[in-house]
């Protein structure tokens, strides 16, 4: 779990990039944070790990204050892949770099090759297994620093942007494999701009402004709140867009699952069609 208690945040330059922020994260949540540039998303989660302390206040994780343990100690349950993979990567191969982290944690050298030709296969990268990551794509990149943290199977993950880059075979993998986190109870922390992913995982949503959270609920009724999305400056999913058209039919225009969608459609079309 991870609790935070009244937090701020200033850059040297005095620049206040969190204002008194408190939320907890209990266990096996899958939350999504989201706001306009600036808003200080990922100020706020470079806290879940250690990479930044808060000037006042307090984060704990797992019961344990941040500003009492090291990076490292917090790393072996808090999985960080950053929106710029450039920050983390610096193997001389893609192997070497997915491999990195299961070493220093001490696993034994089968259970290293396992992992490693598991996350390179659950990522389309095994064909660059022996290239240099600077040598790949930014997306390709991305895929990397995300497995070189998937391998070692964290309790929580935490990402920034992680659909950046990537095509939508891609971004589906990720959302499967982020529901397979949820059936093992692990903690999924995201920092998005892509409305429409959101949509389509339905996760928590909190929102972000200035510093502070403005909303925290379910991604239904946040992502159709044109108050609170003008306010984040986010555009409505497409789903949520068409149904708010509807919604003079009869159907709920807080409607953002295709899959949701189809079903009423279908459902309005045959009750129609009978009368």
């Amino acid at each position: 779990m991870i609790t935070v208690e009244n937090v701020h945040y200033s850059y040297g330059n005095n620049i206040e990039a969190l204002k008194g922020i408190s939320l907890t994260i209990n266990d096996g949540d899958f939350i999504a944070i989201m706001g306009q540039n600036g808003a200080g998303k990922t100020t706020f989660i470079k806290h879940f790990n250690g990479l930044l302390k808060p000037s006042s206040g307090i984060v704990y994780v797992n019961n344990v204050a941040t500003t009492k343990t090291s990076v490292a100690a917090l790393a072996r349950n808090v999985g960080f892949v950053f929106q710029n993979p450039d920050n983390q990567l610096f193997s001389e191969t893609v192997e070497d770099e997915v491999a990195f982290a299961l070493k220093n944690f001490g696993f034994d050298n089968d259970t290293i090759a396992q992992r490693v030709t598991w996350a390179l296969d659950f990522l389309s990268l095994t064909q660059y297994r022996k290239i240099s990551p600077f040598l790949l794509s930014g997306g390709e990149r991305k895929r990397v620093a995300l497995a070189s943290v998937l391998a070692w199977d964290p309790d929580t993950l935490v990402l920034d942007e992680p659909t950046i880059g990537q095509d939508h075979e891609q971004k589906e993998n990720l959302r499967q494999f982020v529901m397979q986190l949820q059936t093992k109870k692990k903690t999924v922390i995201m920092v998005t701009h892509d409305v429409e992913f959101v949509a389509e995982c339905n996760p928590r949503v909190i929102l972000m402004r200035d510093g502070k959270i403005i909303a925290d609920g379910i991604a239904k009724d946040i992502l159709t709140n044109s108050q609170l999305l003008e306010e984040s400056s986010i555009v409505r999913p497409q789903i949520a867009q068409i149904f708010a058209k509807l919604s003079p039919l009869g159907l709920p225009a807080n409607t953002i699952d295709i899959d949701e969608a189809k079903t009423m459609i279908l459902t309005k079309a045959k009750e129609s069609n009978r009368q």
